[in-house]
């Protein structure tokens, strides 16, 4: 057996769109099942996003911490933003986000991984980018606002990181799997070994 997602699409007989926000929306549709009846799904649908584990020569990985309405905490994350129209290059949003939320820029750039954050419940995908050779971004910072406005910085070592994963102290998804798939990479066949930057995203399909 090939352990490997593959895409599929169920028959929808009506949908509806009960709420429209101003980045995402609620979706409700009637989804056929394999034995034939007919459910219910609710599910937020939202543009994608992208994340950026930027790590420095000291081994150590760029950090922001941000206040987060849903769950009343401050997190530690690593930067991050939505894709802002579709079709836009993932890559080209990562080094935005790079610049607007720690005014660094990289050198290097690699795809770290590609997950589905809640499949369950909402269509959100987000590419996790691994940037190395970071410098400081040319040109004034940009001008932040709202939680952004509140946000800290800090660089952290890779295996301060995993202990405070394991031992629950950090919950920020991307910041999460960023880290352990930076670890699993070093284990297996190496960084270098990562997919380039432009690779194929086909839960976002871009153009170069």
């Amino acid at each position: 057996m090939t352990i490997k997602d593959t895409p599929e699409e169920w028959e929808i007989r009506a949908t509806e769109t009960p709420f429209v926000g101003n980045k995402t929306s609620v979706r409700t549709d009637e989804v056929v099942m394999p034995d034939g009846s007919v459910a219910r799904r609710d599910y937020q649908v939202h543009p994608g996003s992208v994340a950026v584990l930027a790590l420095d020569d000291e081994d150590r990985v760029l950090l922001i911490k941000q206040y987060r309405h849903p769950v009343r905490q401050k997190l530690w994350e690593i930067p991050a933003g939505l894709l802002d129209v579709p079709g836009e290059n993932p890559l080209h949003a990562a080094q935005r986000e790079l610049y607007e939320e720690a005014h660094v820029k990289a050198e290097d750039w690699r795809v770290l991984t590609d997950v589905y954050t809640t499949p369950g419940g909402c269509d959100e995908a987000v590419r996790i980018f691994l940037a190395r050779g970071l410098s400081e971004a040319d040109g004034e910072r940009f001008d932040v606002e709202n939680e952004e406005a509140d946000m800290e910085h800090a660089r952290v070592p890779v295996d301060e990181l995993v202990r405070g994963v394991f031992g629950g102290e950090v919950h920020n998804n991307c910041l999460v799997v960023g880290v352990l798939s930076l670890v699993a990479a070093r284990g297996g066949d190496g960084l270098d070994a990562l997919r380039p930057a432009q690779a194929p995203w086909p839960a976002r399909p871009f153009e170069s």
